[in-house]
């Protein structure tokens, strides 16, 4: 054993040190589900930056030191209160905030959301089968991003207010009507944030041909 490990002790560093930066640094991600439509496709795969809000113990949620303060609409990597699988949205509210939504419509601390530049689309739902998606530039508080609605698809439209507790996220998917995000799972507190996503590094359409779209690759997450 002595033997083995003193000529493989490069490729056993290397191990450690590639374990570390996974786990307290940068990792990626991939992308199984269509929540996060338009912004992140099935097939995506992105790069975390762990050391956007804390460094972390690695492989735990304890938090060494705090790095950065999440900003509304970062779109985050989390594990989920309810049951610990790992999430992807995009925050909407902030501690303190009061986040609402009637019909479609995000209300922020009694404010709506503007939807500009709408746009018609055939959405995979399931396979082989497609339905009419609208795609929005929704604009809130100083921040815009592109989100859909499929309206023949049930969902939860609407919520009364809420207001998000200290240390804690509210979270929604961009795909507005095919997202478990937190007005099911409940907000998010700051030890369950993993890290926020910056760039998509590769992309391939798995629910097609597998052909590589390589007009996503680096791109950067909006």
């Amino acid at each position: 054993m002595k033997h083995w490990l003193k000529e493989n002790r490069g490729f056993i560093v290397f191990l450690v040190c590639f374990g570390f930066f996974r786990t307290a640094i940068a990792d990626w991600n991939p992308i199984p589900s269509g929540s996060m439509r338009p912004t992140l496709l099935e097939g995506d795969v992105v790069l975390v930056n762990r050391l956007a809000y804390d460094f972390k113990l690695p492989l735990t949620d304890i938090s060494l030191a705090p790095l950065g303060e999440p900003q509304r609409g970062d779109v985050v990597t989390f594990s989920s209160p309810a049951n610990g699988t790992r999430l992807i949205k995009r925050i909407v509210g902030l501690p303190g905030d009061v986040v609402e939504m009637r019909n479609e419509v995000l209300y922020l601390n009694g404010q709506a959301a503007e939807y500009a530049e709408q746009s018609l689309h055939a959405e995979p739902v399931a396979p082989g089968v497609e339905l009419s998606a609208v795609r929005a530039t929704e604009r809130l508080a100083g921040t815009d991003r592109r989100v859909q609605f499929i309206p023949d698809k049930p969902a939860l439209r609407s919520f009364a207010p809420l207001t998000v507790p200290a240390g804690h996220y509210f979270m929604l998917g961009d795909s507005r009507d095919n997202s478990e995000d937190s007005r099911f799972i409940g907000a998010v507190p700051r030890h369950l944030l993993i890290g926020r996503a910056h760039r998509v590094l590769v992309s391939a359409d798995i629910l097609g041909s597998w052909v590589p779209r390589f007009e996503r690759t680096v791109e950067a997450i909006r």
